[in-house]
């Protein structure tokens, strides 16, 4: 793996999301040949030809290396949940802002690898739980106002943590290195039975 450019000029130089895109790349080959568990901070500086202290710089956690930008990507999927119409079923609408997400990404090996290390790190795993607590927080309360009856926000903290669920099934089963199918492909497959809430409504 090249070096990234030392601190003093050309790191400056470059934009932060190229900075940011190598040193993920270099972090995500150093997970994938030793075990994400086994590889610390300062052996991705050292690999990248910088300080740790730049790296936490770009990612402060270890974690965000791999799971990134997580508030970012709920207001997406929040914002593409919004203007769903509103008699539509709540699950549609949901799958349908996932889909969303997914379509404004382009899924590529660093995404792929990524999904791959999630499902077999358990810290990698807790620090998705609080990605789903903060996608929630933005998803319960527009599907709460969209339901009638008793017990609104908890029926729809509920229909949010199964989209979730479901969300997460499909992107690290793609990541499954045999996989072939789209993250889409998949996310028809985890919502389907879900979906069928919104038939029996």
């Amino acid at each position: 793996m090249g070096e990234l450019a030392k601190d003093g000029g050309g790191l400056r130089a470059a934009t932060r999301d190229a900075v940011r895109r190598q040193l993920s790349d270099v972090a995500l080959d150093l997970f994938l040949e030793h075990g994400y568990d086994a590889i610390t901070i300062e052996q991705i500086a050292d690999e990248a030809g910088i300080s740790a202290r730049s790296v936490h710089r770009y990612f402060p956690a270890k974690e965000d290396l791999v799971i990134d930008s997580p508030e970012a990507y709920g207001r997406i999927v929040a914002s593409a949940l919004s203007v769903r119409p509103r008699d539509e079923g709540v699950m549609t609408s949901l799958y349908s802002a996932y889909a969303a997400l997914m379509g404004t990404r382009a899924q590529d090996r660093r995404d792929k690898v990524g999904m791959y290390l999630l499902s077999r790190s358990a810290s990698l795993r807790a620090r998705n739980i609080e990605k789903h607590e903060r996608w929630a927080e933005l998803l319960t309360p527009i599907v709460s106002s969209r339901l009638n009856g008793k017990d609104a926000d908890v029926r729809a903290r509920a229909l949010v943590q199964s989209s979730l669920s479901a969300f997460t099934l499909a992107l690290t089963t793609w990541g499954n290195p045999e996989e072939e199918r789209s993250v889409q492909d998949l996310l028809k497959v985890t919502f389907s039975d879900l979906l069928l809430i919104d038939r029996s409504r």
